[in-house]
């Protein structure tokens, strides 16, 4: 279908308080009708999400996902409104697995795109300027190609980007704000850091035909 217009994007996000891209995305999925597009939203937990997410959230869990094995750790903290929500069961399976999809996506770095650096950005802009196959494009072209390639790069660095590990067919920032809906209070991802075992630490290279031999005089 053809391009979803500005004012219909706008249309929709006034009437259910949705983000622009949140709405964007409904009208696509929709082709273009307004009642569905919010019906959707709706029932994705949207429309009521972005309605609470002005609102502060200062409580909530600092949990851990420890992968089996024990190779793999994840600490993050999750915060939602009020101590009631903190302590419901669905708040803490949000955590859970919001924790496993940290531990199962060793690329990500950062919670949304608004928290990476500006000279990531650059640096990765520059990469792809640089790159030989659009060498002889045109800049108009060169400059729409570079930037569709950051914006796929800097999803990858994203929590929020990710598809949901359980469910494929939502992002993790679509499962925070269907709990939004659900609990009835803004929720949000704070901070994350994952463990990984070994990491940064230089691991010495043993030759072992050279340490036997040195143990038995040159012989083996």
């Amino acid at each position: 279908m053809a391009d979803i217009s500005a004012k219909l994007v706008k249309e929709l996000r006034d009437k259910t308080g949705a983000g622009m891209m949140d709405c964007k995305k409904a009208l696509k999925e929709n082709e273009g009708d307004l009642e569905k597009s919010a019906d959707w939203l709706r029932q994705k937990g949207i429309a009521s999400a972005a309605k609470k997410s002005g609102r502060t959230a200062a409580e909530g869990l600092v949990d851990s996902y420890i992968h089996t094995g024990g190779r793999v750790g994840v600490l993050i903290e999750v915060n939602c409104e009020t101590d009631f929500v903190a302590r419901r069961d669905e708040f803490k399976e949000l955590v859970r697995n919001i924790a496993m999809q940290v531990a199962a996506c060793p690329n990500v770095e950062y919670i949304q795109s608004t928290d990476i650096p500006a000279e990531i950005v650059e640096r990765e802009k520059t990469v792809e300027m640089g790159r030989d196959d659009l060498a002889n494009k045109p800049e108009a072209m060169r400059e729409q190609i570079v930037q569709g390639r950051i914006d796929k790069r800097l999803k990858e660095l994203t929590l929020l980007d990710q598809a949901f590990i359980r469910d494929q067919s939502i992002t993790v920032e679509e499962l925070v704000k269907q709990s939004i809906s659900q609990l009835g209070e803004n929720i949000k991802v704070r901070r994350f850091q994952r463990f990984v075992l070994g990491e940064g630490i230089e691991k010495e290279e043993v030759d072992f035909a050279a340490e036997v031999a040195a143990q038995t005089g040159g012989h083996v």
